[in-house]
């Protein structure tokens, strides 16, 4: 019963939740990065390093998910 009490961390989500709406700003800078390196890929593809840029704009919009979430992790019940 203790352990489905602790799967729900408010306490973790509220203290998170201002560094994820600060990361925030990350996202537009990540999106448009990835699709510029979307685009180039696609121009030529025997640039790898394109391919690369676009996983790092991806990360950069997954970025205030994972702040969240590492909050959450970090903060018992």
């Amino acid at each position: 019963m203790e352990g489905e009490f602790c799967e729900c961390r408010p306490l973790g989500f509220v203290i998170g939740l201002p560094f994820a709406l600060l990361s925030l700003v990350f996202c537009p800078v990540g999106a448009v990065i990835w699709l510029l390196g979307s685009l180039m890929s696609c121009l030529c593809p025997c640039w790898k390093c394109c391919g690369e840029i676009s996983n790092v704009g991806v990360s950069l919009v997954k970025f205030p998910i994972r702040v969240l979430t590492w909050f959450i992790e970090k903060i018992p019940c």
